[in-house]
């Protein structure tokens, strides 16, 4: 049988666009589950000692912008280095993600989640906008109607707070980070080494 990974994921997060389809890959070629969790990384940060993106240095800021287009070449996954509608509001698109998780299906919730990260950083779209967000939700074979009606339903802003505190507690602070048992494997370019965890079995 094999490994689970906990892949928690923020809906706004380059890093956590560039390494979706790889994640997946990784996981159905080795015969792991995967479960996304897409917790709000606002309260992770304040708690973490991590910092949103316009409060960072300088430096790092700078160094984010060298480090995407060497990602975006390197993966031939066509982004925008700064797209119009980012950050997007992701709250009711998280909310979404959830409600399909625990209603509907893991496999369905990843793929609304990796469709609202391809219309940030590929399309300039603004899943933000519920028009926008049921478009998507149409597009991964949902019925939009339903899951919007579903996502807004409080208890999976709650379920998200919940969450986020759990991620917390066990250990993540940035995304995406992949958890496999105890071990922790934070950021996309750490994809290698878990294939070789999955690989170990």
């Amino acid at each position: 049988m094999g490994l689970h990974v906990d892949y928690y994921a923020s809906l706004n997060s380059p890093w956590t666009h560039l390494g979706a389809a790889r994640i997946v890959a990784m996981t159905a070629k080795h015969g792991a589950t995967l479960k996304i969790w897409p917790v709000d990384f606002g309260t992770i940060f304040a708690q973490s000692g991590g910092l949103p993106l316009p409060k960072r240095s300088p430096q790092r800021q700078a160094y984010r912008m060298m480090e995407l287009p060497r990602w975006r070449d390197f993966l031939g996954i066509p982004i925008n280095l700064q797209p119009a509608h980012f950050p997007s509001g992701e709250l009711l698109s998280s909310c979404c993600a959830i409600a399909v998780r625990e209603t509907i299906g893991g496999a369905q919730a990843i793929a609304l989640a990796h469709r609202v990260l391809k219309a940030i950083w590929e399309e300039e779209k603004n899943p933000g906008e519920p028009e926008v967000l049921a478009g998507l939700i149409t597009e991964v074979g949902l019925d939009a109607k339903a899951v919007m009606a579903l996502g807004a339903e409080p208890r999976w802003a709650e379920m998200r707070a919940a969450d986020s505190a759990a991620a917390l507690a066990r250990g993540v602070f940035g995304a995406p980070s992949y958890v496999i048992g105890e071990e922790i494997f934070w950021g996309q370019d750490r994809l290698d080494f878990v294939e070789r965890r999955l690989a170990k079995g």
